[in-house]
């Protein structure tokens, strides 16, 4: 007799339940976060969705017509990059871009590297020199470089006057052709100093302290210690550094327009000024977008390069 009240109430549980044959969904906990941090990342996603990977596709596809920013643009195929070959500007602007690059990036790594092991070390008001070389890289470099353009004048500036003291003759400075190359590439240094400092700073003090007090024991000097245990340790910092400065280096603009516009005779032309001055003064979008394109596949294959070369050193500790 109870086995078949069981039965009975077995069999029609379901339907006053109103869960017959349907299954019921449970939010668990990790769900709720999943929406949760979705719901906080999609404002970001769409930004980044609309002014950079709309941007790079409108790019592009720009980058195949003839657009000028005015009227229907036609498709001319690969006639903008075809046209690559024959420019003597883009040539001229990619060298540049390339020494720029190849001195400007070791340079500023060697001195933030140098100032990082200086400053990580118990000196007096190193506070404050830490913040006086990462100022620059926060301070406008428009701003700053009218002030080394007004500087570096040959008329009025005061460092051709401090150089004629000492009976050196920078003859035009900024404006000399064999100079202003130099002058801009000292900017840039200045200006990206500071950052990668902070980063070194960083990859310093995130080194063991008991891997530095195992070296002393053994008697590793100063010299030793570095080349054998810091710098190997290091490897992560400098590879992010060094794409980093690769990145900045390519994209060199502000102080090359404000100080010498690409001049003189195109010596400090590069190609993010080229692009600049294609689109905006020739209204030629379309040729400066091939240019454009030309110059993120450059930087691609340069940071996967770094990333394979670093990533064969890369340590764990």
């Amino acid at each position: 007799m109870a086995t078949r009240v069981l039965k009975a109430e077995s069999r029609s549980s379901g339907p006053l339940n109103g869960t017959s044959g349907r299954k019921t969904w449970r939010v668990t906990s990790k769900t709720r976060q999943a929406f949760t941090a979705w719901m906080f990342i999609a404002p970001a996603g769409m930004v980044i969705a609309v002014f950079v990977f709309w941007t790079l596709f409108e790019s592009l596809r720009t980058s195949f017509t003839d657009d000028s920013g005015f009227g229907s643009a036609a498709w001319v195929g690969l006639e903008n990059y075809g046209r690559l070959f024959t420019d003597v500007r883009f040539t001229n602007a990619l060298g540049n871009t390339l020494v720029y690059s190849a001195v400007v990036v070791p340079v500023s790594i060697a001195i933030a590297l140098g100032l990082a092991l200086l400053l990580n070390r118990p000196l007096p008001f190193r506070g404050f020199f830490r913040v006086a070389v990462f100022m620059p890289f926060v301070t406008s470099l428009g701003i700053s470089s009218m002030a080394w353009w007004a500087m570096l004048n040959p008329h009025a500036g005061i460092i051709p006057a401090w150089f004629e003291i000492v009976g050196l003759n920078l003859g035009n400075g900024i404006q000399d052709p064999a100079l202003a190359m130099p002058f801009v590439m000292m900017v840039g240094v200045w200006r990206d100093v500071g950052f990668f400092m902070v980063m070194y700073l960083g990859g310093l003090q995130s080194i063991p302290k008991e891997l530095k007090e195992s070296a002393q024991i053994d008697g590793a000097g100063p010299w030793r210690s570095f080349w054998n245990l810091t710098w190997p340790l290091l490897s992560n910092t400098t590879m992010f550094v060094g794409i980093m400065a690769l990145v900045f280096a390519f994209q060199a603009f502000d102080q090359i327009y404000i100080m010498t516009g690409g001049g003189p005779y195109f010596r400090t032309e590069t190609l993010v000024l080229y692009i600049f001055t294609t689109a905006v003064e020739r209204y030629e979008l379309g040729y400066a977008s091939a240019i454009s394109w030309v110059l993120v596949l450059l930087v691609f294959a340069v940071s996967l390069i770094q990333v394979g070369y670093f990533s064969k050193k890369a340590v764990q500790y």
